[in-house]
């Protein structure tokens, strides 16, 4: 029997007085999928988080996640207890701690940051920082405080403590804004790593960085899907140049 689809957006509809910022959206993600979305500034790119993610009720439509929970019948901490985390476009770090106390504050439980200041990792949250560590490249980092960090590697931080709640699906908005060339193909290494064992939707709009993804691309417009497909179907899509790349 195949496996049931990771998400599933079934004619999703918000409207914000009179003006549908998703219009009978409807998309797909496999599991163990990467999935870049693309579009104009007001294609409904947020807002396709926002209901994924709780912080929206749809007017009308369902999201399904794994085999059978519907998502609009929940709340936003309850979602993110499912395993779907987001990371918005600025990072948000304790600027004051260090890089490893940022990532000991994040691993799943319930946990205070005065018990984590004062108390030393047990042996297994010691080999998670570890594995975290190297994941987002700050191991030489470790004890810096976040506010000394480079903007790239902040939001390589905060992705790791997305990645420290141990969740299935990432939203990942916008990682590479603001980053030197350098970091931005680092980032786009260190997602295609961690869609190794997690599934996850990015929002960019770097066509650089979305090519070097390499994953299928949807692209957004007016609240509903334009256009599916590789990076080189979607820059020769007419429709899609007329909208967004053409611009």
């Amino acid at each position: 029997m195949s496996e049931p689809t990771l998400l599933y957006l079934d004619g999703v509809t918000v409207s914000f007085d009179g003006f549908k910022a998703l219009n009978e959206l409807s998309m797909v993600l496999e599991p163990g999928e990467m999935r870049a979305v693309i579009g104009p500034n007001g294609a409904g790119k947020t807002t396709m988080m926002d209901v994924i993610t709780g912080k929206t009720r749809p007017d009308q439509g369902r999201i399904v996640f794994g085999a059978d929970i519907d998502l609009t019948k929940l709340d936003e901490p309850a979602i993110a207890r499912l395993g779907i985390g987001r990371k918005f476009q600025q990072p948000t770090v304790f600027e004051t701690l260090t890089v490893r106390d940022n990532l000991l504050l994040a691993l799943a439980g319930d946990r205070s940051p005065r018990f984590t200041l004062w108390a030393r990792e047990s042996a297994d949250e010691h080999a998670q920082l570890d594995r975290l560590l190297a994941t987002i490249r700050l191991v030489q980092e470790r004890d810096r405080r976040a506010a000394e960090l480079s903007h790239g590697q902040k939001q390589w931080l905060e992705i790791g403590m997305l990645l420290a709640q141990d969740p299935k699906l990432l939203l990942i908005d916008e990682p590479a804004a603001g980053m030197t060339d350098a970091e931005t193909a680092e980032t786009a290494e260190l997602l295609r790593e961690i869609n190794r064992t997690r599934s996850v939707v990015v929002i960019d709009h770097d066509m650089a960085f979305v090519r070097a993804l390499g994953v299928k691309i949807t692209v957004l417009d007016e609240g509903c899907v334009l256009a599916e497909g590789s990076i080189d179907a979607i820059q020769d899509n007419p429709h899609v140049i007329e909208v967004y790349l053409g611009r």
